[in-house]
Formats: C-alpha cells, structure tokens, sequence
C-alpha cells in the first residue's frame, strides 16, 4: 500500500485547528498568570487593600474567607454573592452575617482606576480569600484566575448549603455535588480555626441537646461551663464565641486539636471526630482529622499546604467563562 504525505495546506489547516482547539481548553478555565500582562497589579492591590481594611478590623479575615465560601457554593464561584439587592443572595437567610462588601468594593474600585473592565470581582473576592489567611499566619498559595462575574443572584437559589447541623454524611454528599472530596471537606472546615459563630448555631448542644434536655455528650465536660458563661440559657443568642478556642485569630491546625479534644463548637465540626448520638468516630473524617495533627501510623498532612490546595479546587467551582458571565463596572451591581 502506496503513502501519500499529506499537503502543505492539509498541515497547516491541522496546526490552526490544534492551536484553536488549545486556546479553547485554556480559556474554559481558571489559571495562574491570567492577568499578568492585561492588569498585572491586581494581587497587589488586592493585597495592600485587605492588608489596610484588616489592620483596622482583624475580624474581616474569617469575614473574607467565609464570603468566597458561601459565593462558591452558590451558583459557583461568580461573585453573585456581592450583589446588592432585596432578593439577591447576600439576603438569603443561610447567608446572615457575611461580612467584607466593603473590601472586595474598595479592591475593585482602585482595580477600576488602573485597568477598567479588566478584572472580575469573582477573582478579586478568591484574592482576597487568599490574602486573608495569609494575615492570619497562614501559608499563601497561587490562585488561578479568569473568571467571569454571574449575571444573575438571587436568594431562592441558596438552597441545600452546609448546615451546622448537618450529620457527616450529608455533609459529605454536599461537598461531593461540588466535586469536592471527603479529604476537602475536613481541610475546608479547617478554615474555622479562624473567627466566631454566634451562640444561636450551637445552644441546643449546651441545654437541650435533640430534645433530650441534656447537654451534647461528645462535648469536653470541663469545657461545658465555659460555653454556657457565654451562651446563657434562653439569651445570648447573639453573643460570639470562637470556633477555634484559644487560637481563633491565628491560622493553624489547632482546630483539629480541639475537635480531639471535644471542644468543637459547632455540631457538624465536631462530627467530623465523635458521633455525638453514639460517641464512636466516623473514620471517613476521623481520619484526616489525626492525619493533620500527626498521629503516629498514619501518613502525615500539611494542613497549610493541603488547605490552599482545596482552597482552589473549590475557587474553581462553576466558574463562568466567555459570554456565561461578564465583567462588572461595580461588585454590587450588573452592568
């Protein structure tokens, strides 16, 4: 059988289509580098400007890195949790609290002054998620970018979002219909070794744990008094107490220390140790949770490191490319 080499026009039209067929993978996600020649001081604005914010209010760390969470879990990661409006998400009931407009507002406002209609506010808010942690003393990592902003957000979609009385199960199934796995999940709830919760979310485990009338058992017996000083019966609801006690300012692994320890503040934190109906550990979570405090006999991991791992695989969830999405003039609006 004779072999006819194909043309110079056959190999060129290949090449161009290979090429197009790249450019088309490339631009169907997120990477490293997006703006490095269109804005090439967005993380540096970024940077300084949650570096000021936070040096006024050091509680806008967790605030930042809790609103890029509720953004991604919601429509993806297209910043629709920044828009303002009275049946928008950031009005939802699940979504009380978030805290930070201000900042990802003020990035963006100075990003606009340099290079207008450039950068989204979905990638300024996974920036500032970044930045946050690393104010906190915790590792930094490289954030792919190139999102777009949604073009849509409203409330009625936040629906089915992790509950702080979510068994594990459920929480595992919620994180695995984001493409999130069960090793992301124990590394992104790490992300309460920062911040506060408010006594509402987690009272009935001081007083009337499941109706019993009785406290949680799985929580730490000498630790019980503690809480119940700042969360009084029947009031208090308001009051604030760190999820990570003793270290809730610094970004480290002594969260899971205190999930060991049966001092985890919210009921789905600490389910991730102790099965609080039965006392017996689901080893799904268990697991990750000994592996990050470096129990002998198990293979080790770097909470820092595996934390900004997860941290992009969730950046990356839904994100909006091309026509899908734009790029807003202001964060709280569309254009």
């Amino acid at each position: 059988m004779s072999y006819n080499p194909p043309s110079k026009l056959t190999m060129i039209m290949v090449l161009v289509m290979l090429s197009m067929s790249l450019t088309m993978v490339q631009g169907q996600g997120t990477r490293v580098g997006f703006y490095s020649s269109t804005c090439p001081r967005v993380e540096s604005i970024v940077q300084s400007t949650v570096k000021s914010h936070f040096q006024s209010d050091q509680t806008l760390a967790p605030g930042l890195l809790r609103l890029h969470f509720h953004d991604c879990f919601i429509q993806g990661c297209d910043g629709s949790i920044l828009v303002d409006g009275s049946d928008a998400e950031k009005n939802a009931p699940e979504n009380g609290g978030l805290r930070g407009f201000e900042v990802i507002d003020d990035a963006k406002k100075q990003i606009e002054a340099v290079c207008p209609g450039v950068v989204s506010c979905a990638d300024i808010l996974a920036l500032a998620a970044r930045d946050a942690v690393v104010l906190t003393n915790g590792a930094s990592w490289a954030v792919p970018m190139g999102r777009r902003d949604g073009r849509v957000s409203s409330a009625s979609d936040v629906n089915n979002f992790p509950s702080p009385s979510d068994s594990v199960d459920v929480q595992k199934q919620k994180f695995a219909d984001k493409g999130l796995t069960t090793q992301d999940l124990v590394t992104l709830l790490g992300g309460h070794t920062i911040g506060t919760t408010a006594c509402f979310f987690f009272s009935d485990r001081l007083y009337n744990f499941n109706g019993t009338g009785r406290p949680d058992p799985s929580i730490d017996p000498t630790f019980l008094p503690q809480l119940k000083s700042m969360c009084p019966n029947g009031s208090g609801s308001s009051n604030r107490v760190a999820l990570d006690n003793g270290s809730e300012k610094s970004f480290d692994n002594s969260w899971f220390s205190n999930l060991r320890n049966g001092r985890g503040i919210l009921e789905s934190d600490q389910l991730l140790w102790t099965d609080n109906q039965l006392l017996w550990t689901d080893s799904s979570t268990n697991t990750f949770v000994q592996r990050f405090l470096g129990v002998r006999g198990l293979l080790g991991l770097t909470f820092s490191v595996e934390f900004g791992k997860s941290m992009v695989k969730m950046s990356n969830i839904g994100v909006k490319t091309g026509s899908d999405g734009e790029i807003r003039k202001v964060c709280s609006a569309f254009n």
